[in-house]
C-alpha cells in the first residue's frame, strides 16, 4: 500500500497575541465625524427627557406642598429655524440644555481618550517631562483619530500649551442655513468630545489640567491646554 506523506496543518494563532495584538480593522473615514454629529443629537434628546421627567417630578412635589412652588417660567419666543441635514442641530436649545450636553460628552471623551492612549503608548518609553506628553498627543494622538497631525504648537513653557489644527474633521460637516457664522457658534458644543479625549490621554499620562477647546472660522480650531507648573 502506497504511503502518503503526512499534512501538517500550521500552528493555530495563540488566542493571547490576538487578545494583545487584535487584527485591524478599518472603517470609513467620515464614520466618525456623522457618529459625532448624531451623538450629540442622541444625547440633546436624553438630557431633554431627563429634564423633563426631573420637572415633573418637581411639580408633583409641590402639589403635594413638599416644596415650595418654582417660580413661572419666562416667555420665550418662539423662533422658526430651518436646519441642514448634515448639521442636525436641534431647535430652540437654550444654554443650560447645551451645558448639560457638553458636559457628558466630555466625560465620554476623558474614558475614550485615556483607554485610547494606553494603547498607543504600550510599546513605548516613558516621557521625560510635559512638553514630549503635548508632542505625543500632537503626532500619535491626533493623526489615530484625526488623520492629520496639529498644523501648529505654541507653548510659553510654563504649563500652558497651544494646538492649532486649520481644518479639524469633527466640525468639518458641521453647517447651518442660518450662515457660517451661525455655524460656527454652534459648532462650539461639537468639539467638547475632542477636547475630553485630549484631556483623558493627558490624565492617563500623569498630566492633570484643563483643556480649552476655541473655534474661530470652520473649520479651525484651537485647544488651550493649562498643566501645573510642576509637572
Amino acid at each position: 500500500m502506497a504511503s502518503h506523506p503526512s499534512l501538517h496543518s500550521p500552528a493555530p494563532t495563540s488566542t493571547l497575541a490576538l487578545l494583545a495584538d487584535p487584527p485591524v480593522r478599518l472603517v470609513d473615514g467620515a464614520a466618525m465625524e456623522y457618529f459625532l454629529i448624531e451623538a450629540v443629537n442622541a444625547l440633546r434628546a436624553s438630557s431633554a427627557v431627563a429634564a423633563a421627567r426631573a420637572k415633573k417630578i418637581e411639580q408633583e412635589m409641590a402639589e403635594a406642598g413638599l416644596v415650595p412652588p418654582p417660580p413661572p417660567p419666562a416667555a420665550k419666543s418662539q423662533q422658526n429655524q430651518r436646519d441642514s441635514v448634515g448639521s442636525v442641530i436641534a431647535r430652540n436649545i437654550v444654554d443650560e440644555e447645551d451645558e448639560v450636553v457638553r458636559s457628558r460628552l466630555e466625560t465620554i471623551g476623558l474614558h475614550v481618550g485615556g483607554n485610547f492612549v494606553e494603547r498607543l503608548c504600550r510599546d513605548g518609553p516613558l516621557f521625560v517631562d510635559s512638553l514630549d506628553a503635548i508632542k505625543f498627543v500632537c503626532k500619535e494622538l491626533w493623526v489615530s483619530c484625526w488623520d492629520k497631525q496639529v498644523d501648529n504648537l505654541r507653548t510659553n513653557h510654563r504649563g500652558v500649551f497651544v494646538l492649532q489644527d486649520n481644518t479639524f474633521k469633527p466640525i468639518a460637516r458641521i453647517s447651518s442655513w442660518e450662515g457660517r457664522a451661525e455655524a460656527t457658534k454652534r459648532a462650539r458644543l461639537y468639539v467638547a468630545l475632542p477636547a475630553g479625549i485630549i484631556r483623558g490621554a493627558l490624565a492617563r499620562m500623569g498630566l492633570h489640567g484643563t483643556v480649552t477647546p476655541e473655534i474661530t472660522s470652520l473649520p479651525h480650531c484651537t485647544f488651550q491646554i493649562k498643566l501645573p507648573k510642576n509637572s
